[in-house]
């Protein structure tokens, strides 16, 4: 049986009950402020739980999501949260992750009509269109999906660097790597995929912005 929206006010008092008795000054720490050193990117999919699979407590992860974890230079909602969290958080380390089996990019490599979200996939159809041929050649559907989940997440390591926002904290010599990690639905584990970008360098001059004016 689902739960309620009564129900998931009884487990909240539960969970805010759990805390305290751990730590009678949980909440007023949070209350304080929030002081986290990673900005996790990440899919909307409800079995991707940022804070659990790594461990974290609420206040340690700043968190964004959205269908297949996509960082596009035209979403003002995703570039203002990574610019909270660069130039007000100072976070120094941002997280792109994706998930093995992800739906999205399920459906971006299917040629089905979806409706308003294909207009979202088109991002992820990009990245295929660019490894079109390795992508094809894999000889399960599983396997296409899986590799398009990883292909992805380095694209949007990449997008987020190109952004003026990692650009300029680079100049301004803060602190700041850009990960890209895989989440593993089948046994809870994390894969790096070792595409770190930490400087301005490893991005393709086309896109470096180098102006010292803001």
């Amino acid at each position: 049986m689902k739960p309620t929206p009564k129900d998931l006010f009884k487990r909240n008092i539960e969970w805010a009950r759990s805390k305290l008795a751990m730590d009678d000054q949980f909440f007023s720490k949070l209350n304080d402020i929030q002081t986290p050193n990673y900005l996790w990117i990440g899919c909307s999919d409800s079995r991707v739980p940022a804070n659990e699979i790594v461990g974290m407590d609420p206040g340690e992860l700043f968190v964004h999501r959205n269908v297949a974890n996509v960082v596009p230079h035209s979403d003002a909602n995703c570039l203002a949260v990574i610019q909270y969290a660069v130039e007000v958080l100072e976070v120094e380390h941002i997280i792109v992750t994706g998930h093995y089996n992800c739906g999205g990019i399920r459906a971006a490599l299917e040629d089905t009509d979806h409706g308003q979200i294909d207009n979202w996939l088109a991002n992820i159809k990009d990245v295929l269109r660019q490894h079109y041929s390795e992508i094809t050649a894999l000889p399960t559907q599983q396997e296409q999906i899986d590799r398009l989940c990883e292909l992805n997440v380095e694209e949007q390591v990449r997008n987020v660097a190109r952004t003026t926002i990692a650009q300029k904290a680079w100049r301004n010599k803060k602190e700041l790597t850009v990960h890209g990690w895989v989440y593993g639905l089948q046994d809870g584990l994390l894969r790096d995929l070792n595409v770190d970008i930490d400087n301005a360098d490893q991005i393709h001059e086309a896109y470096r912005i180098n102006s010292n004016s803001e």
